[in-house]
């Protein structure tokens, strides 16, 4: 399990409970992947920050038509440096990213981490990965399992999941979405202990 998120000793041992539960009933692995955010956006704050000191002192300049270059020059590096400052905070850095940007890079993310993870192709595999920042939520499954269960199965642990994160329950979402996964997993792969055969 990977968490970059700010979650609690006991949270942390509830969720990799919640996990190790699921791989001992089942004959498939579920990892989770929780991360404060996709991709660092690192341009956008410069970026609104140029475009913003421009517009800014474009306004300045037509509101007063003798203002000196140099001046100018200043006000505009001013507003540069402050603008560049407050935009990188992270809750302000993200709301400058377009939201089809931010999907792209957790997707991608999201699929980064689920090759990594795979380290064995015939085993069985959910990856459940959460991007915080870009309240970004995807279940992976290798493609067996994932054609066992119909797509409106793994839609509803992620909405059952982004609903209770909106109230703030981070981890009892978490915990939530991965006994919902380790139930699909316990229905089309058994342990070998239960189903009296081993999966491959």
């Amino acid at each position: 399990m990977t968490v970059a998120s700010r979650l609690t000793p006991d949270e942390y041992d509830r969720i990799d409970a919640a996990i190790a539960a699921v791989e001992r009933n089942t004959a498939a692995d579920l990892d989770l992947v929780v991360t404060r955010v996709s991709d660092r956006y690192s341009l956008y704050p410069l970026v609104w920050a140029a475009l913003s000191a421009l517009l800014i002192t474009g306004m300045l300049a037509m509101l007063r038509p003798g203002l000196n270059a140099r001046i100018a020059i200043l006000i505009q590096l001013i507003i540069l440096i402050a603008l560049t400052l407050l935009f990188d905070w992270m809750p302000i850095r993200l709301m400058l990213v377009p939201m089809r940007i931010k999907r792209a890079q957790a997707r991608q993310l999201a699929r980064r981490e689920f090759v990594a993870h795979n380290g064995d192709d015939h085993r069985r595999r959910i990856l459940l990965f959460v991007s915080l920042g870009e309240r970004y939520v995807e279940i992976i499954a290798d493609r067996a399992t994932h054609a066992l269960a119909a797509e409106s199965v793994w839609s509803k642990i992620v909405a059952d999941f982004l609903e209770t994160v909106k109230s703030g329950r981070i981890a009892d979402g978490v915990v939530a979405a991965v006994e919902a996964c380790g139930a699909v997993l316990a229905t089309y792969h058994p342990s070998s202990s239960e189903s009296g055969v081993t999966q491959k």
